[in-house]
């Protein structure tokens, strides 16, 4: 009986790695890409690749355990609940008021060290932001509140 239930979790296990999930890979930027709208400095672009862009915009960089199921479909659901919290590739479709508070939301996350997420961190080492990388997004983040504050009706 056990043998049965193993060839069993075994057949799921080899089944489930055939149903695997979209991708997050844009191979343009979209017209409300924040990078067409906004200022971004380089050093801020970088920050924002590394540390951000994984979870928060239309291109993911997957890691090698995307490709084992269900890991793949945790990770999938994981980066579409980023995306629906801050998506930097479709930024400038929000209104002033939402793009405002979405930033506001950025610095107060990333100066409590809440994101990135330490269970992003964990596995992607170069992601960890220093305390002068936090300086750069909050100072940056803050900056562009102000283009976008007059907006706000």
């Amino acid at each position: 009986m056990a043998k049965k239930i193993l060839y069993g979790l075994l057949i799921v296990l080899v089944v489930i790695q055939f149903i695997r999930p979209g991708r997050n890979i844009s191979e343009v930027p979209s017209p409300n890409d924040i990078r067409v709208h906004y200022p971004i400095p380089a050093n801020v672009e970088s920050i924002l690749k590394r540390a951000c862009y994984d979870c928060h915009s239309n291109h993911t960089t997957y890691p090698w355990y995307a490709n084992i199921q269900p890991l793949g479909w945790w990770l999938q659901n994981h980066i579409n609940e980023g995306k629906e919290e801050l998506n930097f590739s479709e930024f400038a479709a929000y209104t002033p008021k939402k793009a405002d508070h979405k930033l506001e939301e950025v610095v107060e996350l990333v100066k409590k060290k809440e994101m990135p997420l330490k269970s992003y961190t964990y596995i992607h080492k170069g992601a960890v932001l220093t305390k002068e990388e936090i300086e750069i997004l909050v100072d940056w983040a803050n900056g562009l509140r102000k283009i976008i504050q007059p907006n706000i009706q």
